[in-house]
């Protein structure tokens, strides 16, 4: 297999993190309505049955920086796969609210797990001028993972009738992740460890080898020895990541992370059907309406693919970001002046999908594998996503109690926090397309 072909196997391979975590998180909007019903959930509960699997991604993120930088990435990921299997199988068979959130909560651990390792794997074996575009196959895997569930979804919610649905159709939303887990799982085994983590350990020569897999020989060696200096100068301690430059850094991961949630794209990912049927679309037309949100985000994610590394992450963040501003401001019009009735909702929508798939959708996760440096990536991605899901479960468990306090007040508080996010960009965010992760590490200390 030629470099190109093996790079590709891999990094798909690696991307299958991403595929689970968008079909684990965007799996549950399709459900939602029926587990509402079969369990009597008030708003409350309602987001708590959303967001314990956020609480599991939290715990996911906290111990998979420690564990993969201790066993290695690939054995992390594939306890990972195991626990998207085991809770797919749970929640199908759930006959009770506390089972059922349980079974949640195990698959959320593999989810946070997966977010944080994936990026982070494929970061490390990428080229410097392919890594951006590389780890944003990542965001597509995600992308792909939420709109095979939501044309799952909808085709499962028109086998039966609202009572089997009620009763039955749940439980094959939920259990459909099982296919996906054990691909995942049985992949695994056909890629290689982490170059940089096998240096770390000392295992230089099956580093040497994978880095030669995906370079030049005369490439490989000088990566190689990049990675041994930048090595050699890091003590490996968390304290590292408060010294000055590199604390700007963990600024700039943590700060994404939390941004790239609390701007609004999971409450239309988790709650699109309900936003759709409140504004007056049918139970049918809003799940259909879900899976042109999903091709949006599709398309939209393959331009960030192809401009990342030309353009860079800096510029796409500035354009994506400013969109989803203005896109959030008129969806707050429209439920204010109650215009929601035409097709104005769906386009602004759309508008704002569209955006935040070619920016702020691939963009901190790629920013967030690569500004760490070796030693302490690991635990420093650990960090930052650990925000990201707070940020997730923030919105999962809130949405439904502020979309009863007003849908025009919820759009325009994500648009406030879009707006926080662009002077951030502006003014902290520094530009590393094109560079490796140990010039990358160096441009910090500098």
């Amino acid at each position: 297999m030629n470099k190109r072909k093996y790079l590709l196997m891999v990094t798909v391979i690696g991307a299958l993190g991403g595929l689970l975590f968008g079909y684990d998180t965007a799996v549950i909007s399709g459900a939602i309505g029926f587990l509402e019903t079969k369990f009597g959930l008030d708003a409350n509960l309602k987001g708590w049955a959303v967001s314990s699997a956020i609480l599991g991604c939290i715990i996911g993120v906290a111990v998979a920086g420690i564990t993969a930088d201790r066993i290695g990435r690939k054995k992390t990921l594939l306890i990972t796969a195991f626990l998207f299997a085991a809770s797919a199988l749970g929640s199908a068979i759930a006959n009770d609210f506390t089972f059922f959130v349980i079974a949640r909560i195990i698959g959320g651990v593999g989810v946070g797990a997966a977010s944080m390792l994936s990026p982070l794997y494929i970061s490390e074996i990428a080229p410097a001028h392919k890594r951006g575009t590389l780890v944003s196959f990542y965001q597509l895997a995600i992308v792909f993972g939420i709109n095979i569930v939501f044309f799952f979804n909808y085709k499962v919610a028109n086998f039966g009738t609202e009572q089997w649905n009620i009763d039955t159709g749940w439980r094959y939303m939920l259990g459909s992740e099982l296919v996906p887990a054990l691909l995942f799982f049985i992949a695994l085994f056909f890629v290689p460890e982490s170059p940089r983590w096998l240096s770390k350990e000392g295992r230089d020569e099956e580093a040497l080898g994978i880095l030669r897999s995906v370079n030049t020989e005369e490439k490989a060696k000088e990566v190689h020895k990049e990675i041994k200096e930048a090595l050699n100068q890091e003590k490996g301690t968390l304290m590292e990541l408060f010294a000055p430059g590199l604390r700007r850094a963990l600024i700039v991961g943590m700060f994404l992370a939390l941004f790239s949630q609390i701007t609004g794209i999971n409450a239309i990912m988790y709650y699109a059907p309900e936003i759709l049927k409140s504004a007056g679309f049918g139970v049918d037309s809003a799940l259909m309406q879900t899976v042109i949100i999903g091709i949006i985000n599709t398309i939209f994610t393959f331009i960030a693919i192809n401009y990342i590394d030309k353009a860079g992450r800096r510029a796409l963040l500035l354009w994506g970001v400013s969109g989803m501003i203005l896109c959030l401001f008129g969806i707050g019009l429209l439920y204010q002046f109650n215009l929601t009735s035409g097709p104005w909702l769906l386009v602004l929508i759309l508008g704002f999908v569209a955006c935040f798939a070619s920016s702020l959708g691939p963009i901190p996760w790629v920013l967030i594998a690569e500004i760490f440096p070796t030693k302490t990536r690991g635990i420093a991605m650990s960090f930052s996503i650990v925000i990201l899901w707070i940020g997730v479960m923030l919105i999962s468990q809130f949405t439904p109690v502020l979309l009863e306090m007003g849908e025009s007040f919820t759009f325009w508080i994500f648009m406030v926090n879009a707006i926080i996010l662009l002077i951030f960009t502006y003014k902290m965010i520094p530009e590393t397309k094109g560079k490796t992760l140990e010039e990358i590490e160096q441009m910090w200390k500098k």
